[in-house]
């Protein structure tokens, strides 16, 4: 059986290719969150190419992860994509509106605690 712990050797790519192919999975938590977070499954479907990685977490609880930054129709959402190497695809872990408060301008990092 196929270690599902595997890391892709260009992680964006391989979120990419599975995103457009169709290789992705929701989550019951990111299907729940759609309504309330304003992020949508269009939005996160259509903003492929605009996708850059922010953090890594290849030790995540059950699947290496990955968040992306992404853009659509001029709005700013964070993607949390699970990638399973093993079984060629991606799970949409969670998706949100960044808060301002935490992240600095352009929502590619997080703001430093004081």
């Amino acid at each position: 059986m196929p270690d599902p712990r595997l890391l892709p050797p260009d992680p964006l790519a391989f979120v990419q290719r599975c995103v457009r192919s169709g290789s992705i999975l929701w989550t019951h938590h990111v299907n729940m969150r759609f309504g309330q977070r304003r992020v949508t499954r269009d939005m996160v479907l259509g903003a492929v190419d605009s996708f850059e990685i922010i953090e890594s977490y290849p030790d995540d609880k059950y699947l290496p992860s990955y968040l992306v930054r992404a853009e659509h129709a001029s709005t700013v959402f964070h993607v949390l994509f699970a990638v399973d190497v093993a079984e060629d695809n991606v799970r949409v872990v969670t998706a949100y509106l960044p808060d301002p408060s935490k992240w600095e301008p352009g929502f590619r990092r997080r703001r430093q605690r004081p």
